[in-house]
């Protein structure tokens, strides 16, 4: 019997329909288009607006475009993660409610949460349970609602983050494609350099820390950036060079998108041409957990059954890795 692998069979997105442009920002905060595109390359992102809406409303809507490309029949689905930062409530589970919306009610469900690398450690969690052979269909969701914690009086961060959704069908693959390695990575030393303070355990929300505006998010912009051009280059190279590719065998890189100074960096790294590198960070900003499901979605018709693909991310906490799999289908 061959090996049981996990493949990405299926791919969804969805991004909401407000467009919060550089142009708009301008007359939000201190800042300008050049100065934006400049360090960030960022032109706009899309920000859900409807009141009492959030991650799930995400989730949802990108599951139920994989639903309806595919045609899958939702309650053959085994497990629904959510990998996210900014679940819906606490206690109540966010994968829980999307599964249900969604009719996998033959599905277990749980929230993953590790910053921006969320999704990727759940592509190695969703991999495990079908290596396991216990386990046929997974769909993994990276939906983030950023805009919920961001302060947009604080240039520093709003002009960085927008909200969205992707999501991915692993399945068995016995043909040697799907998840081949994977080299993740963790330092909770990084913790103070960017964060969300007031609102868990440690500092519940108060009045006065609202009225503060300490339950936005906090980031020392310069030391994240150090610390992610590294590591998101070196795990990349790392994960490489254990499994004998030259620059020549990658198809595509698959990296986080929350500057493209850093994604450029890790490319540079790898000796990679810009044009096997998914960039969509112009059109969505930093969407945190749904950078890497989004970037498969719009390339989705580019790739190409056996092509390999190398994910990198970096996420607060911090949190990094990279993941080499081999893509399963050609569209």
């Amino acid at each position: 019997m061959s090996k049981i692998s996990a493949a990405i069979t299926a791919v969804g997105g969805y991004v909401p329909e407000y467009v919060l442009t550089n142009q708009i920002l301008e007359t939000m905060v201190d800042t300008n288009d050049e100065w934006i595109t400049t360090r960030t390359g960022i032109k706009e992102r899309r920000i859900l607006k409807e009141d009492g809406k959030g991650t799930s409303f995400l989730a949802i809507n990108a599951a139920n475009d994989l639903i309806n490309k595919t045609g899958l029949d939702p309650k053959e689905i085994d497990l629904v993660i959510v990998a996210t930062a900014s679940p819906d409530m606490k206690a109540a589970s966010t994968a829980a409610y999307t599964a249900t919306q969604i009719g996998a009610t033959n599905a277990f469900s749980f929230d993953l949460e590790a910053a921006c690398s969320s999704f990727l450690f759940g592509m190695s969690t969703a991999s495990s349970y079908i290596e396991s052979g216990k386990y046929k269909k997974i769909l993994l969701i990276g939906a983030d609602k950023n805009s919920s914690f961001i302060n947009y009086k604080d240039r520093a961060t709003c002009i960085i983050f927008g909200d969205g959704a992707g999501a991915v069908l692993f399945e068995p693959n016995e043909e040697g494609l799907g998840l081949q390695d994977e080299y993740l990575r963790s330092d909770g030393a990084g913790r103070e350099f960017l964060q969300a303070t007031y609102g868990g355990s440690s500092y519940p929300s108060t009045p006065e820390a609202v009225a503060e505006g300490k339950h936005f998010v906090f980031q020392d912009g310069k030391t994240v950036f150090k610390n992610a051009v590294f590591n998101m280059a070196d795990v990349a190279d790392k994960i490489m060079g254990r499994n004998n590719l030259s620059k020549d065998d990658v198809a595509w890189l698959v990296a986080h998108q929350a500057n493209k100074r850093i994604i450029d960096a890790t490319a540079n790294r790898m000796g990679l041409d810009e044009k096997k590198v998914m960039m969509n960070i112009e059109k969505y900003g930093n969407t945190t957990s749904a950078t890497l499901p989004l970037l498969l979605n719009d390339y989705e018709s580019q790739l190409k059954k056996g092509d390999n693909l190398i994910f990198a991310a970096f996420g607060g906490g911090f949190t990094w890795g990279s993941i080499y799999l081999k893509w399963a289908y050609n569209s």
